[in-house]
């Protein structure tokens, strides 16, 4: 009787489970396309002037340490405004930010076309920081609200593709428009590239706003008993977070602790994403458009790796192991890029092994303040992070460029991102075991 009374029980858990997994499946395909298109875009309007660089240099008459500067120069806006806007965002709903966000930004990503000093351009990446912050953890936040933080894995992996595949579609764009729009119109090609690349994003900001919804409760596409079943399972997982007012998020040591590590993986991220065009050109890559295709290689394996470690880390519950392991490999893989700079086979090998795992390492990354925040600490929590984390945006680029300037070498610049990578390998073996491999 009881063997029976068991094999019943776990038939009716089956079912339970194989109904949960469609309803998820469902609220993931209605939600992650656009969120996917807007991150595309926000990155690649983010790294564009790295193919900028090639010619505006030039026409300009901007150094290494200008351009550096200009770079990082975006994340000190978006730092300064990444924790209000995100609980301005908490406060009035995701679809009227998002979409105020998206406008704006890509209004200023377009008005790149007009720089002329270098005033004007760092003036423009300032304001254009302002404008995005707040987008990144906002659509993390957002996924909060309609997916268990136990659930957030392959919701995490599919938004974070979003980064590669801005690469893998924003180098060969990026290329192609440098290479084929010569003065046309009497604009120059870097010219056109941010028209081009920033107009998209100001119409897709308005369909965000007619298609997203706030809240569970206000989705016409779920049926009453989907929108109790996903209300349900959320609040069951917040019991278990470790915060959950604003003041958590400023106090608790993990947060900190998060930050460093966020800061450390993202010294590769900026590194690689602003200085990848060049060093595809000193690997011995010729011609605009060869080096937009080239540097689609690097991203195009990320989305593979990306997605098979998010898969193994879900299933064996070791997002610790695989976060290290991927900074790790980040860190080796630069290193031996820079030491064979001069063998193109292997400089390109080296740097896509190098993107592939520090892009992995980012979405590994992004796991932890979900499943250790909620409510009010995760809204704060996740935009001090990024904001935090995101300083590393200006130091990278400025820094590498400053080396450059003055070392004549892109070298030293590669080995302390390596350096930044093994550091933050190290921290995360120090987190507690029990609260991030959940």
């Amino acid at each position: 009787m009881n063997t029976l009374k068991s094999t019943s029980t776990e038939g009716l858990r089956s079912v339970d489970e194989k109904g949960d997994d469609a309803l998820y499946r469902k609220v993931l395909w209605r939600l992650i396309p656009i969120l996917f298109i807007s991150y595309v875009l926000s990155y690649l309007d983010r790294i564009n002037v790295g193919f900028a660089k090639l010619q505006m240099l030039g026409d300009l008459q901007f150094s290494e340490t200008v351009y550096g500067l200009g770079a990082g120069i975006f994340f000190i806006g978006y730092f300064i405004f990444e924790v209000p806007s995100n609980l301005v965002l908490h406060k009035v709903g995701a679809r009227r930010w998002i979409a105020r966000i998206m406008i704006t930004w890509g209004l200023l990503s377009a008005a790149m076309m007009f720089v002329k000093t270098p005033i004007a351009f760092y003036s423009l990446r300032f304001l254009l920081g302002v404008a995005e912050a707040g987008f990144f953890p906002g659509i993390v936040l957002y996924l909060t609200y309609w997916i268990p933080p136990s659930r957030h894995g392959k919701a995490l992996a599919l938004f974070f593709i979003a980064v590669p595949v801005a690469g893998v579609l924003g180098g060969p764009l990026s290329g192609w428009i440098l290479q084929s729009f010569h003065d046309f119109g009497g604009l120059r090609p870097w010219q056109w590239m941010f028209l081009i690349e920033g107009l998209p994003t100001v119409i897709l900001g308005f369909v965000v706003l007619f298609v997203l919804k706030d809240r569970i409760s206000e989705a016409t596409w779920l049926t009453s008993d989907e929108k109790d079943r996903l209300a349900r399972a959320i609040a069951a997982e917040e019991t278990v977070q470790i915060g959950h007012s604003i003041k958590d998020a400023f106090t608790l040591p993990l947060v900190w602790v998060m930050c460093l590590i966020e800061f450390c993986i993202g010294m590769g991220i900026y590194g690689m994403g602003f200085w990848m065009p060049t060093l595809m050109k000193e690997a011995g890559v010729q011609g605009l458009l060869n080096i937009g295709l080239f540097t689609a290689i690097p991203y195009g394996a990320a989305i593979f790796a990306m997605i098979f470690v998010a898969q193994a880390a879900d299933k064996r519950r070791d997002r610790k192991l695989y976060l290290a392991l991927a900074a790790l490999i980040g860190s080796l893989a630069l290193v031996v890029s820079m030491s064979y700079k001069s063998e193109t086979t292997i400089s390109v090998l080296a740097l896509t092994v190098a993107t592939a795992a520090i892009l992995t390492a980012f979405a590994q990354f992004w796991r932890l303040p979900t499943l250790l925040l909620g409510g009010s600490a995760a809204a704060a929590g996740i935009a001090i992070i990024s904001s935090v984390a995101n300083l590393s945006g200006f130091v990278s680029p400025y820094l590498i460029g400053w080396l450059r300037d003055t070392t004549g070498s892109g070298n030293v610049g590669m080995y302390v991102t390596a350096g930044s990578l093994l550091l933050a390998a190290l921290i995360v073996m120090t987190l507690p075991t029990k609260l991030v491999n959940r």
